[in-house]
């Protein structure tokens, strides 16, 4: 595969992972949902949030050597942490993707 899909594939890892630990807070669900969640359903985002970021880490090894792979990853977590907060201050509901298979409580 080459490098160039693999980094973009875990700049959309590290972008869905840093959403996911986003809603996994009450404020950002809140803006998304309007509903409140189960304490379960905070625990399944937090580890999907940090399994997308360990993906998108292995995605960058796989890319390049692991000095390069390091450095690239840090840029491409902050890359993501400022794209999330941007949609949460503007269009919070552009993240109701990231949660639509999970089912909405009252």
């Amino acid at each position: 595969m080459p490098d160039a899909l693999l980094l973009a594939a875990a700049l959309a890892c590290t972008v869905i992972g840093m959403g996911w630990l986003s809603l996994a807070m009450d404020v950002h669900w809140i803006q998304v949902r309007a509903t409140r969640r189960s304490p379960r359903m905070v625990i399944i985002l937090r580890v999907l949030g940090a399994a997308s970021l360990a993906a998108s880490l292995v995605l960058c090894l796989l890319a390049d050597t692991a000095t390069m792979a390091a450095l690239v990853w840090m840029m491409l977590l902050a890359v993501a942490a400022v794209t999330i907060a941007l949609v949460l201050s503007r269009k919070p509901a552009l993240l109701a993707p990231l949660v639509a298979a999970f089912p909405q409580s009252p």
